[in-house]
């Protein structure tokens, strides 16, 4: 079964301090958690979080934990805006639009990497926020690693410029469009509105501004052999878009459970053709303004072979 798509490896980032960003509730439309997040909400995202890391190791895939002890990094469950990880051995390090979100990085996780799986170089784009550019990873790309595509919705959190040096140096191809949600507000990341499995796709094309670019990111899923499930701007709503394919025991569809509730039985059935569901009830952490798929940062590295002593 080829893992190109589908890693079985995944970071993680154990939330101590919960709460609402300020910082990113202006252009996040997804966030409606309060200012005033009490400790209970804080004591039920830790239990949503241990639940999905236990779910995920259940159903055979590798979880690497780190705990986050600060408090000035409420965002730091959803580290995979800060780095991705890529076959061959590369990995990235990205520029972030709000002050507090660069202080998630951490590289006692990129030594985890280093040490655990085999990683040829790290090419580091923070420094880039000095000159006000952004570029949050796979919240703001969608990465079609088979297809070498880079799905990108125009916003904030994905300079251009930026987004053409990372795709020369990763091999990608970008493809960038606009795209609104039902109120007229723009999509701030691309994983909100879409997730690429090995076999099929999930998008919200009605979102996509321009009616020629949505037929032509349509036929690009298309040319790629992958079934296009098309998502309503209410199974957006849901996070439906916000889901990550993984191997463990076999291929499976990580979600929340509230995108498994919003999503219709026949476009299930696309997906169970190709993968199995693994629903993950996070309701408090979805208050923050992402989903299953912001949780996980995909490890798509070879590991190490461990050396008896």
């Amino acid at each position: 079964m080829s893992q190109l798509q589908a890693p079985g490896a995944v970071v993680m980032i154990r939330p101590h301090h919960f709460c609402s960003n300020p910082e990113t509730r202006d252009d996040n439309a997804f966030q409606t958690l309060a200012d005033d997040t009490a400790d209970v909400t804080s004591a039920q995202a830790l239990a949503e979080f241990d639940g999905a890391v236990a779910a995920l190791r259940g159903a055979g895939v590798s979880v690497h934990v780190f705990d986050d002890t600060g408090t000035e990094t409420p965002d730091s469950v959803f580290p995979n805006n800060w780095f991705s990880t890529h076959a061959g051995g590369h990995v990235a390090v990205y520029p972030m639009y709000a002050a507090n979100r660069r202080k998630e990085r951490r590289w006692d996780v990129i030594e985890l990497l280093k040490r655990d799986y085999r990683v040829q170089d790290v090419i580091d784009y923070s420094g880039l926020e000095q000159d006000g550019l952004a570029l949050e990873g796979t919240g703001a790309m969608v990465l079609d690693h088979i297809g070498r595509i880079a799905y990108t919705v125009k916003s904030n959190r994905a300079d251009p410029v930026l987004l053409e040096r990372f795709c020369t140096h990763f091999n990608f191809e970008p493809m960038v469009f606009e795209a609104r949600d039902a109120q007229g507000r723009d999509v701030y990341h691309t994983n909100v509105l879409m997730g690429i499995g090995t076999d099929y796709a999930l998008i919200c094309l009605d979102m996509i501004t321009d009616p020629t670019r949505r037929a032509e990111v349509a036929a690009r899923l298309e040319e790629t052999g992958r079934r296009v499930i098309d998502l309503t701007p209410e199974q957006i709503a849901g996070f439906a878009g916000n889901a990550l394919e993984l191997t463990g025991h076999s291929r499976l569809l990580a979600l929340s459970s509230r995108a498994v509730d919003v999503l219709r039985a026949d476009q299930i059935a696309v997906i169970e053709h190709s993968a199995t569901l693994l629903p993950l009830s996070i309701p408090t952490i979805e208050t923050a303004g992402g989903s299953v798929r912001c949780m996980l940062a995909a490890i798509h590295l070879s590991p190490r072979e461990r050396t008896q002593s």
